[in-house]
């Protein structure tokens, strides 16, 4: 059982992270006891998203469980988080025990302040890109999702549930992830 925590925080785009949490969840549907996805918040208190969706948190910073993989929205309130000295202390914490770190949109922002993307290939939302080539350390591409090493980052909104779609791919093959697609009625973007 791979356990997943979903970043989630005031402002964050809705779609960063219910698509790929929409992913997950299917995939511990179709394939029982092989994801556990679950959102985290600082302090573990409901937030706003961009669009007012309401969303109360499963756990907290404090009491997280250990995470195979972590995924961090975007959104207007990521502009936010990258300045949060807890936010990015969690995130690195994250990453040293983590199999994969997921960004979507501008997410990759939060990964790039945490010092995760330095000397790696990234990417975030197409109007965010100058704001990732601000860190100097970050090669910046344009394209679906990059994989560079254990980082996925994903361009913006519904990138994201086709990076997750190929996480799907990568950690149980095509078949599962045609499947979830299928489910989902979702034309997916995985190569």
């Amino acid at each position: 059982m791979k356990n997943i925590g979903i970043l989630i925080f005031n402002r964050a785009e809705e779609l960063d992270f219910i698509g790929p949490l929409e992913v997950f969840g299917m995939t511990a549907k179709l394939r029982p006891n092989s994801l556990q996805p679950f959102t985290v918040q600082q302090e573990g208190k409901e937030v706003k998203a961009v669009n007012g969706l309401r969303v109360i948190p499963d756990y907290s910073f404090q009491d997280c469980p250990k995470l195979d993989i972590i995924l961090i929205p975007g959104g207007i309130g990521s502009r936010n988080e990258m300045k949060n000295s807890q936010t990015l202390n969690f995130v690195k914490r994250a990453a040293e025990s983590c199999d994969l770190l997921l960004s979507v949109c501008t997410g990759a922002l939060i990964l790039a302040a945490a010092g995760i993307l330095d000397d790696k290939r990234a990417t975030t939302h197409l109007e965010a890109l100058n704001e990732l080539k601000a860190f100097p350390k970050v090669t910046v591409d344009h394209q679906r999702y990059i994989r560079d090493g254990k980082v996925i980052t994903s361009a913006g909104v519904s990138a994201g549930i086709d990076m997750a779609l190929y996480v799907i791919k990568e950690l149980y093959g095509s078949t599962l992830c045609t499947d979830v697609a299928r489910r989902m009625e979702y034309v997916a973007r995985t190569e």
